[in-house]
């Protein structure tokens, strides 16, 4: 009897940890998409300089891929700092600040 229940128990934390596994959107597979995506730009980008295409598409691919980097890592940064504090909140909105205007006073100044 004893034996029986040990083999249930195992069972189940298998099949707990087995759909665990087969999420679709898991952070990995989220993670692994948005650097393959952005290589891809960059790619491109880095083509396109080569070729000697004008520097403000290639600037503009950099830029979209680094959008897409910053705005995936702030939604996950979200989702971590969302039970927390007011305090984590305001650090976190402080931080996008940061972010925003190390990305477009470049883009105005240039």
């Amino acid at each position: 009897m004893a034996e029986t229940k040990k083999s249930s128990s195992s069972k189940s934390s298998s099949s707990s940890s087995s759909s665990k596994k087969s999420s679709f959107w898991g952070l990995n597979k989220i993670a692994f998409y948005t650097i393959a995506a952005v290589a891809i730009l960059y790619l491109v980008s880095l083509i396109l300089s080569a070729c000697g295409v004008s520097s403000v598409a290639v600037m503009a691919l950099q830029n979209i891929g680094t959008a897409i980097m910053v705005g995936i890592a702030a939604y996950l940064a979200w989702k971590y700092v969302r039970p927390k504090q007011t305090v984590w909140k305001v650090l976190y909105f402080v931080l996008l600040l940061v972010i925003l205007a190390g990305i477009i006073v470049p883009l105005v100044l240039g």
